[in-house]
């Protein structure tokens, strides 16, 4: 997975955001390991392909989540400071990868 390495420092996140990413993945995470004791427990395939279907759409709504945070504060403070053209590409990049 690409890192991006840039010069803007980032905009540090409140605790209150800090802990609702976290408390989302840590869901998705229980999810991943439910769906993995319901292969080991040989349920359904269709009831498994529920299951997934359910955490790519919580993944895709944590990805909406950060990009809109993103979008507000790192890319809006970097087109402020005139530097907000790499900050656009950067994120059209990711947008691109989130799309396949």
């Amino acid at each position: 997975m690409e890192e991006f390495k840039h010069e803007h420092p980032p905009t540090p996140r409140t605790r209150e955001e800090k802990d609702k990413v976290i408390n989302r993945l840590k869901r998705i995470e229980g999810q991943v390991r439910g769906i993995q004791n319901m292969v080991e427990d040989d349920r359904y395939c269709l009831d498994v392909l529920v299951q997934i279907s359910a955490i790519q759409s919580a993944l895709k709504n944590v990805g909406f989540a950060v990009t809109e945070r993103h979008m507000q504060h790192c890319v809006s403070d970097a087109i402020q400071n005139g530097d907000g053209e790499e900050m656009i590409d950067e994120l059209l990049t990711v947008l691109k990868q989130f799309s396949k």
